[in-house]
This record gives structure tokens, sequence and C-alpha cells, in this order.
């Protein structure tokens, strides 16, 4: 009697699990014909009989046919790819957790018992309850934020009036996997987890785009979401409110039926797809942030004004030997390629470097970080290609590696691909009220010769805004903020008919110069376009404010009338490089310890290799990157760099790489060796030991931005061999060994000149690496006609760049000599 009742259990339990996992009963149909499916498949069949009957008709060559049958098929096969996809993640959806970890791990001991399963378990089982209540919300979410922004960016495609009709997201919940629950380094006010967030359900979900009705069947999103709990607060409910935010753009995939299904093929789909993903990013991946207040005791801007650690700055320097993916006629060439790096829900891109497998891009940008754990920095490269872009490779650095180091200097290999390595710089950057180091962040960037770096960062919170012009009996406005800052603009989802609409919405803007810059906010009718309202706030004020911060102002609006007034708040933080480790973790900063914590950090899809960090070949032992902050912020070097004597340097923080001179100075140049001397106007009397004249050079190799800087100056005392001949002089550099097109820079020619003046600075991007095994060939060459048998070459001098180690910048004479060979 014990076994037949525990069988009754069983039974039971098990019809009630596939109750739940199965989702409602359908009555079965047992009799009727659906007129419509009759109707679409008669249509079907007559479409395809009347486009035969046309080809023959119009006697219409076989390629009206083949084409649509080829698309078809194409089609075809993309479609059962990706339904078998959605079947194999529908299934893994609808499994238990234990089911799940089980059927990865093999066979297990029954008396195995997985603890943090059962809670996880639990947290699904609760979800399953609330899934009725997660639907009605859900389907507010959609109509209110998901559908305006798919609307919005789906217009640039010149898609108009998109609109979701029937939202139902169905009896599968979503299931949560692991979860993780952080208990050091927190504020005391908060609680904060992690989840693994899958759903794959039975969602039904129409829209009309266009005139067109579509539906979107087996919808399916998989991410890491973080949830956290702030602030905590004495009264019930005990938390305040909820930040929901992706730390990356989930995967989203899904399939059209209906009319829209015509647009279920490679290419139209993938704009619909990627449309929503980037709204959900605009939406709650970081930094953006899904609040929920719980009480009413805790502010609006206590959970949606935006909150930064800090500021990361990244240069992406080059890549070495990456994979061939063009194909030529003797067999595969190089690539075209060009690297994304992704930080949260913000996108970078370089430029494409054609022709190469060994790109030089020397891309800077930079990314505030609001969670420094949550946000890996990821690098894609791809060889652009006119139909797709071939993958080249990617890897994965984890943002908290890098704040806790400062900066680094690493070379990462790439996964995903047979070879290849990329080479990226990191500056982590902390916030400070204190507007005196205003100045010093100024210099900085002037230093870097990067006018487009930031020196602090704008956080804005906009409330409301009040009294917007317009009678209440005239037709109503639909109000959204738009807000410019430099080249940044962003902006606020629309308000439905309303002169007082409520957006309690954060902002973060990098600000280039406080001292100079200005917020532009514009109030704005979606229905219209017309402009209802401006201000104009210069960054000065802020500066002048108590902590550089203002709390919910109210702020006169030009042009909206004397009572529309916008409710914000602003806070302003300096950029400050983080305190550099201590010298003895900076002697180690380029071995494989740390570099190895970083590598092997990754998360999510991108499984960094561990060890795979690594320094070029023939690198110093101690990462270049560990003086950088140790060196000034001065820059000295310029077109009118003075003559130098015996070898003293030009007065600059940074490493320099410099000639010896063949003398000290030139005839005339004064007898004072204590300093320099500002350059003779008149030539020197020398031309040099082969008399073939003399070049004035200035050397300087920055370690900071990876650049060896070249002036080149003059050209003295050049011989004259036929008086009715002057040469017309220009200078030519090249890079050896390698001499290839790509090093190739030259001057201006200046004709029927002896004594030219170019004063012309060049760059060329290369690590000390390169710097160590590199030749700088330095030639003047007059241009000829071509029936001339001359070499073009009047005069040149080869100089070891790796022997040329001073820490100055120094301007130098050097003696032209006859032309080396080539193969020599």
């Amino acid at each position: 009697m014990a076994v037949a009742n525990k069988k009754a259990v069983a039974s039971v339990a098990t019809t009630e699990s596939e109750e739940s996992t199965a989702g409602p009963v359908v009555p079965r149909q047992t009799a009727g014909i659906s007129i419509s499916n009759m109707l679409y498949s008669f249509g079907k069949k007559l479409g395809t009989v009347a486009a035969v009957y046309l080809l023959g008709y119009f006697d219409l060559s076989f390629a009206w046919l083949l084409a649509p049958v080829l698309l078809s098929v194409v089609r075809d096969e993309w479609k059962k790819d990706h339904e078998a996809r959605r079947s194999v993640a529908k299934a893994a959806a609808t499994r238990s957790e234990r089911e799940v970890i089980l059927a990865r791990v093999g066979d297990l001991p029954s008396w195995v018992y997985f603890p943090d399963v059962e809670r996880v378990e639990w947290i699904n089982r609760i979800l399953r309850q609330l899934w009725p209540n997660v639907n009605h919300y859900a389907r507010t979410l959609l109509k209110n934020s998901i559908e305006p922004g798919v609307r919005d960016s789906l217009a640039q495609y010149k898609l108009q009036g998109f609109r979701f009709e029937k939202m139902v997201l169905g009896n599968i919940p979503m299931r949560i996997g692991g979860v993780k629950v952080y208990d050091l380094d927190l504020h005391r006010k908060e609680i904060m987890l992690d989840m693994d967030l899958f759903y794959a359900g039975d969602c039904d979900i129409s829209f009309s785009l266009g005139g067109l009705k579509g539906g979107i069947k087996d919808f399916q999103i998989h991410g890491m979401v973080r949830v956290v709990m702030k602030p905590l607060i004495s009264d019930m409910p005990l938390v305040g409110g909820l930040q929901i935010f992706f730390l990356n753009n989930p995967t989203v995939d899904f399939n059209l039926v209906g009319v829209a299904d015509m647009l279920d093929m490679p290419g139209i789909s993938d704009l619909l797809r990627r449309t929503i993903v980037e709204v959900i990013a605009g939406i709650m991946v970081l930094p953006n942030k899904l609040p929920i207040q719980l009480s009413d005791s805790v502010q609006a801007e206590q959970l949606r004004m935006p909150e930064l650690e800090g500021v990361l700055r990244i240069h992406v320097v080059e890549a070495r030997n990456l994979m061939k993916k063009d194909i030529s006629m003797l067999g595969k060439g190089k690539s075209d390629p060009y690297a994304i790096i992704t930080v949260g829900a913000e996108e970078f891109r370089t430029k494409t470097i054609d022709n190469t497998v060994n790109p030089k891009w020397d891309f800077w940008c930079e990314a505030a970080i609001e969670e420094k754990r949550a946000e890996p920095v990821r690098f894609r490269l791809y060889d652009k290609d006119k139909n797709q872009d071939d993958f080249l490779g990617r890897a994965t650095v984890e943002v908290s590696t890098i704040a806790a180091k400062g900066e680094a200097d690493l070379w990462l290999n790439l996964d995903g691909v047979k070879h290849g390595t990329v080479h990226v710089r990191f500056t982590w950057l902390t916030l400070t009220a204190d507007t005196s180091a205003l100045l010093a962040a100024l210099k900085e960037t002037q230093h870097l010769r990067m006018t487009s770096l930031s020196t602090a960062v704008l956080m804005v919170y906009i409330d409301s805004v009040k009294d917007l012009p317009g009678s209440q009996s005239s037709s109503k406005i639909n109000p959204y903020i738009q807000l410019s800052l430099g080249h940044k603009q962003q902006q606020t989802p629309w308000k439905e008919s309303t002169r007082c609409p409520v957006f309690e919405q954060g902002f973060t803007f990098l600000v280039g110069n406080p001292e100079s810059d200005t917020l532009d906010i514009r109030v704005i009718n979606q229905k219209s376009g017309s402009e209802l309202g401006q201000l104009i706030y210069n960054l000065t004020g802020l500066l002048e404010k108590d902590d550089l911060h203002v709390v919910n102002q109210p702020f006169p609006l030009a042009r909206a009338g004397a009572d529309a007034k916008l409710i914000m708040s602003m806070t302003l933080r300096i950029l400050v490089p983080a305190t550099p480790p201590a010298e003895d973790e900076a002697n180690g900063e380029g071995e494989g310890e740390g570099a190895d914590d970083a590598a092997s950090s990754g998360t999510g899809g991108d499984h960094s290799r561990a060890g795979s960090l690594r320094r070029p070949p023939d690198s110093p032992a101690k990462s270049a990157s560990s003086t950088l902050l140790k060196q000034g912020s001065g820059d000295s070097l310029g077109t009118s760099t003075a003559v130098n004597n015996s070898r003293t340097p030009v007065d600059d923080p940074m490493v320099i790489a410099t000639a010896q001179p063949v003398e000290s100075v030139p005839p005339g140049a004064g007898s004072d060796t204590s300093g320099l001397h500002q350059r003779s106007p008149s030539v020197t009397s020398s031309a040099g030991e082969a008399g073939l004249g003399r070049i004035q050079l200035t050397l300087r190799y920055s370690i900071q931005t990876q650049k060896l800087i070249i002036i080149v100056h003059r050209v003295a005392n050049l011989p004259l061999k036929d008086k009715d001949h002057i040469p017309d002089p220009y200078v030519k550099l090249y890079l050896l060994p390698d001499r290839s097109k790509d090093s190739k820079r030259k001057t201006e020619t200046l004709k029927d000149n002896l004594n030219p003046v170019y004063d012309e600075r060049f760059e060329y991007l290369m690590s000390q690496a390169e710097l160590n095994s590199s030749q700088l060939e330095v030639s003047v060459v007059t241009k000829k006609s071509w029936l001339s048998s001359q070499s073009p070459v009047l005069g040149q001098v080869i100089l070891n760049l790796g022997d040329l180690g001073l820490p100055k910048a120094c301007t130098i004479w050097f003696d032209l000599l006859p032309e080396v060979p080539r193969d020599s």
C-alpha cells in the first residue's frame, strides 16, 4: 500500500509538472475548416502558377524565375538554421536548473546535492507564480518604452508607423540561471546580485509597420542581469528601490510571422533584430538602468541620477599578424582590418586600414564607467568587405583589473582565429570636485595633441518641465527633451499630450573643456518637430558652485513664456589619472602575473585564454606605461626648435630618441655651450664632410603616444654642379629595413634652392620594440626630368633609431653622405 501511495504521489507530481511546463490545455479542433488558411494556401499556389505563366507569355528570360527560386532556397535554409537554434534554446528554457546542470556535467550519483541550484529553483518557482503580473508590466514596458524607440529607429530607414498591436508573453516564464550575491566592497545601503536571465517562451506579439500586419513568435532573449537594491531603509518594504540592467548587450532572436514573414530573411530581419537590441541597450544596458521605485520616501533622483566610478581612456595602437581574408588572383592577399570596441552599451569603431595584416590605427576613445566590476572591454576585429565583413578575432579585458593598476600597456592574443594580436593601452581616470585639477587635465590633453579627449564629466538629471506654451483648449503636444554637448546628443522619450511632462531621466556627458563648453537643452514637440523652448547653460557656472553641484533647480526656458521652467540637477567632476601602483608593483607590470589576471577574467561568451596578454618580441621587461604618470605634461617640441649644442637636450618631459651629432654646432652659431641657441637665419658655411651639404632634424620618441616624431627643419649648402640646373630639393623619409610605401614621408619641393627651409613635422606610430630594431633613412632628393641619367638623390643619412636613446628631444645637424645602394 505504501508503494502504491508513493506511485500515486509521483504520478500526481509528474502530471502537475507537465501541466506547469506545457502551458494551458488547448481544446482540440474536431471539425471545421479554417477559411483563412485555405485562402492563404490557394493564393500561394495561384501566385506560383501566375508567375510561370507570365514568364512564358511575355517571353522573359529564365533568370527571372531562377533568381526568386535561389532567394527562396537561401531564405528557407536560413530559417531552418534559426528555427533549430530557437528550438534548442526553448527546450533549455523550459527545463529546471538541476536538469540543465546535469546535462552539462554528465551522470552524477543520486546523493549529490546542489544547494545553490535549490536556491535558484526557488527563485524560478516564485517567477512562475508572479509571471501573470510580470506579463502585464512587460506589456506596459513594450508599449511605453520599446515601441517609441523601435519606431524612431526604423524611421531612419524609411520604415514608418511601427506599432505593437498585441503583446502576450505567454505562459512559459523566464528562467533564472546562476545567481551571484556580492558581499565585498559594497555601500552599506545597497544589496547587489547578478543573475543569468533567459526567456524563450510562447509569446504572441503582433505589430503593424507601414500598413503591413505582422507578428513575432518564438521571441528569445538571454543575458546577464544585475539587480541593485538601494537604498536600504528602516521602514517597510526595507528596500527603497531597484535598479535593473544588463551588463552587456543581450542576445535577441525571434521569428517573424504573417505578412512580415516575407521580411524574415538575411539583412531585413537582422535590421529589425539590431534595432530591438539598440533600443533595449538604450533602456537597460549599462550605463543605462531600469529604475523601479518601491518607497515614496526615496526620491526618484537617487535611483536615476548617474553614479560614475570613473572614466576609462582606451588607446588602440595597432594589430599584428592578422588573418588574411582577401583573396587575390595569386592566392590569399591581405585584409582591410578595423576594430570595434564595446563597453556596456557604448560602441566605438576605428578607421579601416586597407590592404594590411599589421594595421596601425592610433585610435583613442573614452567610456564612462558606472560599474567597473561589471563592464569588460571587448575588442572585435573585422575585415571590411563589400558584402559581409569577415571576423578577425576578439579579446576581452576586465575594467576592474585596469582600475586596480591605474594604467596598462597590453598585447592581447585574439580568440576565435588561428593567429593575431592587438596592442591596446588603458588609463583609468578617477573623479574629483577639486577645480585645481582642471589645469593639469587640460595640459594632459594638449600634451597628447588629442582635442577629442575629455577633462571632465557632466552628470545631468532631467526631472520635469513646467508650463510649456499653449492653452488647455489648443492642440495637444507630445514634448521631449534633446540635450547636446560637443558632438554628443541624447534625448528623453516623448510624453503624450501634456504641457507639464515628467521625465525623471539621467544622462552622462564627457566634457572637453568645462571653461568653454556649453550644454544645449531643447524642448521639442514630437508631433510637429517645432521647438517649444531652449536653455543654453555655460558649464563655467557649475565651476563656481559648491561641490560643482546643483540639485532640483528650476531654469527658465527661452522662447517658452515667463512661466515655463525646466527642473534638473547637474554634477560636474574633473578627471584625474588614478594613482599609479607602488614601484615594486610597477616593475613587474609587464610580466605575466598581472597580464594573466586581466586576460583570464573574461565573462559571458568571450572567454579569454590564460596568458593571452604578452609583450611584443624584444620589448623591455618593464612596461612603457609604468612611467606614464611619472612624466611631466609639458611639450616644447615645435617647428621653431633651437639648435642644440653638445647633445644638450630640449626641455621635454617625454622619453626621447635622438642622434649623435656629427658636429656640435655649425659655424656662427655661437660659442656658449651651456644651453640652447636660436637658429641663425643665415645658412652654415660648412658643406659637411662629404661636401654634399647638411640637414637639420629634430627627433623625439613619445612613450605615452607611442610615436616617433621627426621635424625636418632645413638643408644647408647643397653643392651646385651645374649653374644652369639648380636643384629643386625635397626631403624623403623611409623606415628600414622594410622600406614600405606606408613608411614613406616627404616634404614639399622648393624650386631652385640650395638652402631650403621646410620646418615640416612627420610622425610614425611604432612601439619601443620596433624603434629599437628600425633605421630611419633620410634622403635629400631633387626633382628631375625622366630623361636624366643621374640619380636624383643629392645626399643621404641613415640613423639607427635603437642607438639614439636620450631622455630629451634634440635638434641636430647631420652631414649628408652619398646614397647607399639598395642591396647593400
